[in-house]
């Protein structure tokens, strides 16, 4: 009997992040993550493409037991997305600099067909056992391989973030890895961003793809023990059940910043696709202080509403508000709308309301002289203290530039002020730049930090394995 995909799928913001970039599709024959990086706009931009080009998979009639045949439409459709996130980066430079992960998982023939690029990941659970089927293409995974860092300390790393290959507007390799993988019924399938896997260890993913069953609240119950764990990050979960039996006639689900495409992925699809049910979230520690972080951000939105009004009325009743008549005690000057002398005629209004204007005048002149002074004086002084201090933090920072072609550190900041020079060179170091991959040279040019000396030194030695910054 043929075996057929059922999946669903959860996806939230988390407790730190404003926004979702991440994006997430499970269908009957698809399941897909991506998790966009480069900004907002940038990164929700960047995870809707890739998900909005694969949802044509869906349902690949044209080649639907041809598996040789999956493999290459599935890297050509992550080739395209990656063009179509090239392309209006190029066009719009607020999203310059944008991409994303991918990992897509389609059930052809009895056969699991997975495309993987960046650090989200695939998991299956097969007969009892947890098996991570992707690797991670990340510095810190490099270094794991390379026998210089251990699970433990991958986890702490300050460069745990940095990706070595990812689809969007980076020069990187956009190749997806492509593997095949022989299916059984029973098979349960993971596919989550590192919002997940960066949380939880994978015996808790392991123990909990076990124990429920139920595969909507197996994800929803994953991505809860994600942010109790304390992501920081966007959670995105997709649950992929294979089984014997009638095929599904679910509707295929999408979530994230993909749900803004709804219509467009129907139109692909030609089928019926919904928005996947929002997280239903557990109370915790950190979803009341997430909670109370939002309300205050609200109530101070509202305050700043009920003051510009209050302003706004101010002004009003101000307009239209005549001063009494002032009393001077020995010449009654009564001051008309135009601020004239209600009784002109009198030679001796005249005089003394005159006298009065000039003296005011002058006052006014040198309150204002004063308050110029003052104001100039002291933004001279904070501009002073500003500059003096921040060249003197300057001098206690270190970074990585070039200089002739070989990796520098240089003790300073790598910029330039009115024309002074921040930074100055501190020891050169043995590593070409021509070795290094285009991404990090790029790096390179804007300075890479470093806290000291030792740490730039060490920076040095890691450059040769390169990698880019996901945001």
């Amino acid at each position: 009997m043929e075996l057929h995909l059922s999946s669903s799928l959860v996806s939230d913001k988390g407790y730190v992040r404003k926004d979702n970039q991440d994006s997430g599709f499970a269908g009957a024959t698809l399941a897909a993550v991506a998790d966009g990086m480069g900004g907002h706009a940038g990164g929700a931009t960047a995870s809707t493409i890739a998900i909005r080009t694969l949802s044509h998979l869906e349902h690949p009639k044209a080649f639907r037991h041809n598996v040789e045949a999956v493999c290459r439409a599935v890297e050509k459709s992550i080739l395209l997305a990656h063009d179509a996130i090239v392309g209006k980066a190029s066009k719009e430079k607020a999203l310059s600099g944008m991409g994303t992960t991918v990992d897509a998982l389609l059930l052809i023939n009895g056969y699991w067909v997975l495309a993987h690029i960046g650090d989200s990941r695939i998991y299956l659970l097969q007969d009892g056992k947890l098996i991570r089927l992707t690797h991670d293409h990340s510095y810190v995974q490099y270094l794991i391989d390379s026998s210089l860092l251990s699970e433990e300390e991958a986890k702490i790393h300050p460069q745990k973030n940095v990706v070595m290959r990812v689809v969007g507007d980076f020069n990187i390799n956009p190749l997806p890895d492509i593997c095949v993988r022989k299916a059984k019924a029973g098979d349960r399938c993971l596919l989550c961003s590192d919002g997940l896997s960066g949380s939880l260890e994978d015996e808790t993913i392991k123990d909990t793809l076990q124990k429920i069953t139920d595969k909507e609240l197996c994800a929803q119950t994953l991505v809860n023990m994600a942010l109790k764990a304390g992501s920081s990050d966007n959670v995105t979960a997709v649950v992929a059940d294979c089984f014997q039996g009638p095929a599904p006639q679910s509707p295929a689900l999408i979530a994230g910043a993909v749900e803004e495409s709804l219509q467009s992925i129907i139109e692909t699809t030609h089928e019926k696709v919904e928005i996947a049910p929002p997280l239903i979230e557990e109370d915790s520690p950190l979803k009341r202080a997430s909670d109370l972080l939002r309300e205050g951000e609200e109530e101070d939105e509202a305050q700043t509403v009920v003051k510009e009004n209050l302003e706004e009325a101010d002004k009003e009743n101000t307009s239209s508000f005549e001063e009494p008549p002032v009393d001077t005690a020995e010449i009654p000057i009564v001051s008309g709308k135009n601020l004239n002398p209600a009784d002109p005629v009198d030679a001796e209004v005249l005089e003394q309301y005159g006298k009065k204007v000039v003296q005011e005048g002058r006052k006014r002149r040198k309150r204002w002289k004063t308050v110029v002074w003052i104001f100039l004086c002291l933004c001279l002084a904070t501009i002073l203290s500003v500059g003096g201090y921040l060249f003197y933090w300057s001098q206690t920072q270190y970074y990585l530039g070039e200089w002739e072609g070989y990796v520098a550190v240089y003790k300073g900041v790598s910029t330039d002020i009115l024309g002074i020079r921040l930074s100055h060179l501190e020891q050169s170091t043995a590593v070409s730049t021509s070795s290094l991959p285009p991404s990090l040279r790029q790096q390179l040019q804007n300075g890479i930090h470093a806290s000291s000396l030792s740490q730039a030194l060490q920076k040095a030695n890691e450059l040769k394995t390169g990698g880019a910054q996901k945001c």
